[in-house]
């Protein structure tokens, strides 16, 4: 589990734990504590579920670099005699207007995020993998990853964030159908939810919780549909993107035609303003209405 150091991972590793999932905690920050060991978010939540009666160890590596993440999975299989979920949550904002960005607020997104999916993602499929090319069967994977609903909407103070985001989705994708004869699934979230990231400014406000009452952006409301996702009851759930939040959870359908368009020849400028011209005369250039989803 990366990033469960706070926010959503760490409501979503006390889940698995409280499922029964021995849980490998990943995050970034660790201390002394004086006594000759290294202490931090990510220990604070092993300790957490240890003391709940559950079994979990931290991890203070970096995913998105390929050393780490390669130890991030060996320790998970060395420690616990196998690896069978990898939950990826890692991330953090740098917003910024296309034409205010600069190439470090564009990379470090782009690493954190993405990367940081694909190393720990690349490390442990090739590990189910071996083990069923071992074993001659298929084996127990999970793969879950953390998108947004900036992927679709393209908020336009996030094309680091969105960007990111939509790689992840294609990403996971791919790897649920490259490894599903390996006996791996492979989903994405895509939660509403209070994290550090909507602390502040607008964001801040709109997920404030309520002084009384259900409270709709909690990251506990996002956490059982990942400890289902990790289960054997998900089992024929793969491929696909669920946007998750409050009371509610809505499965994403894949990219659909709106209109085609044929021409007796080789399309040319005339032809094509005869054919495109009319359909988008009519429509309104593309606009969104963005809400902001963090992951």
């Amino acid at each position: 589990m990366t990033g469960a150091g706070h926010g959503l991972g760490r409501v979503e590793a006390l889940e698995l734990a409280r499922l029964g999932a021995r849980v490998v905690v990943n995050d970034l920050g660790t201390r002394s504590d004086g006594c000759g060991s290294d202490r931090g978010p990510a220990e604070a939540v092993a300790e957490e579920i240890r003391k709940a009666g559950g079994e979990a160890i931290a991890h203070f590596g970096d995913v998105a670099d390929w050393n780490d993440a390669q130890a991030l999975i060996a320790k998970s299989v060395d420690t616990f005699g196998g690896l069978d979920i990898l939950v990826n949550n890692a991330g953090f904002l740098r917003d910024r207007m296309i034409f205010n960005m600069s190439e470090e607020d564009f990379d470090a997104v782009i690493r954190v995020h993405l990367k940081g999916h694909f190393c720990t993602m690349r490390f442990v499929t090739a590990h189910w993998r071996e083990q069923s090319k071992a074993k001659g069967a298929p084996v127990y994977g999970r793969l879950i990853s953390t998108a947004s609903e900036a992927f679709l909407l393209a908020s336009p103070g996030q094309p680091n964030y969105a960007a990111a985001k939509s790689g992840i989705v294609a990403m996971t994708l791919s790897a649920a159908q490259a490894c599903a004869k390996y006996g791996v699934t492979g989903n994405v979230i895509c939660p509403r939810a209070r994290t550090r990231m909507t602390d502040s400014g607008r964001t801040g406000a709109m997920f404030a919780a309520p002084e009384s009452g259900f409270d709709t952006f909690a990251p506990e409301n996002v956490a059982p549909l990942v400890g289902y996702l990790a289960s054997p009851a998900a089992e024929r759930i793969s491929g696909q993107v669920f946007i998750v939040w409050g009371k509610q959870m809505t499965t994403l359908a894949g990219p659909s035609t709106d209109k085609s368009f044929e021409s007796e020849e080789v399309w040319n400028f005339e032809s094509l303003e005869k054919e495109l011209g009319p359909h988008f005369e009519r429509l309104e250039p593309l606009k969104h209405s963005f809400i902001f989803s963090p992951g």
